[in-house]
């Protein structure tokens, strides 16, 4: 299998992790959507080649909305992140949870817009990128571990949907759901690790917990 000629989403792509990623999916031969909520963030993306649209990733209308504009989907990358922390226990603030709980909200409603088209496509993933904090939290990260943890709960049960859907269609598993771990991200190490998702079978991805060295 490879990357090239498949079309990959990255909902929430105006990072330097998305830009990095995107032109690394492109160069590969991938047919790369990228959103944002902010057009001229998004030149960037659309400079490299990429495909741009004004959409917010933590919504599911929006989300489902582009689903049903593309007509095939092998791939999606939810990078809506950041980072709020310090302060010990005491210091972990509604406000921060607040904007930290995006990341979780791109991860719910990126998966459930597009499961369809994953779960059709010849090598559908799904990928979400957490932290090592949720191996080892501290109480000074503890609201970023929990938003983090709490998304790869989420990708797992995505991972069980898709090999449930698999089994019960009595076909190939084509479909994986995966977590990228990183202490602090490298966005060439993420780059090469989405590239990668296509060079294995999806039953050797599914369920899996990759660390980005």
């Amino acid at each position: 299998m490879s990357v090239s000629g498949r079309t990959i989403v990255i909902a929430g792509a105006t990072s330097d992790a998305g830009l990095v990623v995107a032109r690394a999916l492109l160069t590969a031969g991938a047919r790369v959507v990228a959103t944002g909520r902010s057009a001229s963030r998004l030149a960037p993306l659309a400079d490299a080649g990429a495909e741009i649209e004004v959409a917010d990733a933590t919504s599911l209308e929006e989300m489902t909305s582009l689903a049903a504009r593309l007509d095939v989907v092998d791939g999606v990358l939810p990078l809506v992140g950041g980072w709020r922390g310090g302060g010990g226990l005491a210091g972990q603030s509604d406000e921060d949870f607040d904007a930290l709980l995006p990341a979780l909200l791109a991860v719910r409603a990126t998966s459930r817009a597009f499961d369809a088209a994953l779960r059709t496509s010849e090598a559908g993933r799904f990928a979400v990128v957490s932290s090592t904090a949720v191996a080892r939290p501290l109480a000074g990260g503890a609201n970023y571990a929990a938003v983090k943890a709490a998304s790869e709960a989420w990708a797992r049960a995505v991972a069980q949907g898709f090999a449930k859907a698999a089994r019960d269609a009595e076909e190939p598993l084509r479909a994986a759901s995966v977590v990228f771990r990183a202490k602090a991200l490298d966005p060439a190490a993420l780059a090469t690790a989405v590239l990668a998702l296509w060079d294995a079978d999806a039953a050797e991805l599914n369920d899996r917990v990759i660390d980005l060295a």
